[in-house]
């Protein structure tokens, strides 16, 4: 009796493990999933700009995420409703996790009146305050500051359970934005998840020639900062360390820095030919494409096969010529009809009459 007691005791004690980490197995592949088709919506979606861009139909830069989409999607799907996010000019993947539309993306780079930016803004300066999305003021480390602001402001207020999530390159470090904004967060333990793209590059100065620390995750020693590096080609690492730093300032951890190694696979931007990139880098483990990283991982755990890869692409393709060519129907911004105030009109300020 006393045995077979406790037979049943350890059987039971099994099946609560299997099952708890089937539901953890199951809840990471809807997540990984769905990281994987913001990032490849991202990619094909820069890949629609930069076309349209040589067409001379877009007005401004363009300028892609080519080689950062893991870790991009990675912050957005780590992200819930009320957090704050400030992404930057290659974080397409990220602002469509967080929540950004195709159409909200294809209005701002043409210009259309209908968009966030109602035409009269640069188009990577974008986003929805309100929503929590921040419209960018530069990538030189300028947002952190911003993020804090907001996240103090909640502390004083006594708002607790979000966080806030900065994205900046490895040029941005070398600011003084980066080292003052980073100081601050320590000190008031705000929320900060700081997200660092060092991809060996700030435009066209290698990282030989920003710091001589050995990585800038030395950093956040000084500021007495938590830091994980992550290697910023893989999705399935990237959402790891992500959601987890994301989670420890949600409970209190205070501000977390994360430094993904990886490679922009582009120029600065499409008016770049970037053959300043050293080959040497582009054929090492940092030149991998996430892209193909995150296809093969899907593939050998089986969480999809080829033909859905394909009719995922085959979707997204349509969706995005759907919503091109909507915009391409929309009017541009009058500048006769518009009244123009010193700060902002009142139509085009969100809360006012749109």
């Amino acid at each position: 009796m006393l045995a077979c007691a406790f037979g049943d005791k350890i059987i039971c004690m099994l099946q609560t493990v299997v099952e708890a980490r089937s539901s953890e197995n199951a809840a990471f592949r809807e997540k990984i999933l769905a990281a994987y088709r913001f990032m490849l919506l991202a990619r094909l979606l820069d890949e629609k700009f930069a076309a349209l861009y040589r067409a001379g139909k877009i007005h401004g830069g363009v300028f892609l995420g080519r080689g950062q989409e893991a870790l991009s999607a990675s912050v957005g799907v780590s992200l819930k409703k009320g957090d704050v996010f400030a992404p930057l000019i290659r974080d397409a993947a990220g602002r469509l996790a967080f929540g950004e539309t195709i159409l909200d993306a294809a209005r701002t780079y043409m210009g259309s009146a209908l968009g966030p930016m109602r035409g009269r803004d640069g188009n990577v300066h974008r986003g929805k305050p309100q929503e929590g999305l921040l419209p960018m003021i530069s990538h030189l480390g300028a947002m952190i500051s911003v993020v804090n602001g907001i996240l103090f402001a909640r502390k004083l207020q006594k708002k607790f359970g979000t966080v806030g999530a900065a994205c900046i390159g490895d040029g941005a470090t070398s600011t003084g934005a980066f080292h003052e904004s980073l100081n601050q967060a320590a000190v008031e333990k705000l929320p900060l998840i700081l997200i660092v793209a060092d991809n060996q590059y700030a435009y066209s100065t290698p990282t030989s020639r920003q710091f001589a620390c050995d990585s800038l995750a030395d950093r956040a020693a000084g500021y007495g900062v938590e830091v994980q590096t992550v290697d910023g080609t893989d999705l399935s690492a990237c959402l790891k360390i992500v959601s987890e730093a994301v989670s420890r300032a949600r409970n209190g951890g205070g501000p977390q820095l994360i430094v993904a190694n990886l490679l922009r696979l582009c120029g600065h931007g499409e008016h770049d030919p970037s053959d300043y990139i050293d080959a040497k880098l582009k054929n090492s483990p940092l030149g991998r494409d996430c892209m193909k990283v995150a296809e093969e991982f899907l593939l050998r755990q089986k969480f999809t096969d080829a033909t859905q890869l394909a009719n995922l692409r085959n979707e997204i393709i349509h969706e995005i010529e759907e919503a091109v060519a909507q915009v391409q129907r929309e009017p541009a911004p009058d500048p006769f009809a518009e009244e123009w105030r010193a700060i902002a009109s009142e139509h085009l300020s969100e809360g006012g009459e749109q």
